[in-house]
């Protein structure tokens, strides 16, 4: 009966051990092996064994993590407070040197996203926060990186997602893009004038050299205005050359009434 007993007793301990010494990693995962507190060797994936009670593993994920930024305020150049959040995608390049250099890998890349998001943003105008916004992103990703490489964290993009402006800013952009889209249309209206003023004075310039042209737009208008079946009272403009032939008729028939009597 106690040898029973005694069968029973190892076979559990047996798998208890096995258990205990028996590990997989997954293929994104990496095993940090530390041997009575000393950092050993990086196992997986796979299947690898431990010293039961001696061996100690700590799995890294070497996934890309995103990571969410949490809304910062923020005081720009021209000292305009912004609400700002953004989203970081880094992944752990060296399982060893994220489990021993730093205690959180994940809590310590948060807070330097964080300051950093501060930082950069303070140093920039409003105006450039708005609209240089991809030559933002990239200097934040490069600063991040740079202070998380030592822990074999790499950052691999920071993207800024919203700016939230306060309510009076909000109104005073709204009254600034009116203005501008006012501007653009009276300079395309005076470019318009223009170039209308350029086509009068050419079509001025070909008229006077040569006046029967003046008499052939008249011809024209006057059937398109016959042909246009409207029935509207007309103005017809009189050349100014048939009233100068009617005067030289008036003029010649004067003196032949004239140089009759006196013959």
């Amino acid at each position: 009966m106690a040898i029973a007993y005694a069968v029973l007793v190892l076979f559990v301990l047996g798998v208890f051990f096995l258990f205990a010494a028996v590990k997989v990693a997954r293929e994104y995962e990496r095993g940090v092996v530390f041997r009575l507190g000393r950092l050993i060797a990086l196992r997986g994936p796979g299947l690898f064994l431990l010293i039961p009670f001696i061996d100690k593993a700590v799995k890294v994920d070497l996934r890309t993590v995103t990571l969410n930024v949490p809304p910062q305020e923020v005081i720009t150049r021209d000292n305009v407070t912004v609400r700002v959040n953004a989203v970081a995608y880094f992944r752990v390049v060296d399982a060893n040197r994220a489990i021993v250099q730093v205690e959180n890998y994940l809590v310590a890349t948060s807070q330097i996203a964080q300051t950093t998001l501060r930082s950069v943003l303070g140093q920039v105008d409003l105006d450039q926060l708005l609209s240089e916004r991809d030559q933002i992103n990239e200097r934040l990703q490069t600063i991040i990186d740079l202070q998380t490489e030592p822990w074999g964290v790499k950052v691999s993009v920071v993207e800024v997602k919203d700016v939230e402006l306060p309510q009076s800013m909000q109104r005073a952009l709204a009254r600034q893009a009116e203005a501008e889209r006012e501007r653009r249309a009276k300079v395309i209206a005076a470019e318009g004038e223009f170039e209308a003023s350029e086509r009068l004075s050419q079509a001025a310039a070909v008229i006077s050299a040569e006046p029967g042209t003046l008499q052939l737009r008249y011809l024209q208008t006057m059937g398109e205005i016959g042909t246009s079946g409207s029935n509207t009272t007309l103005l017809l403009p009189f050349p100014v050359e048939m009233l100068e032939a009617f005067e030289r008729l008036g003029a010649m028939s004067t003196n032949g009434r004239g140089g009759g009597p006196s013959a």
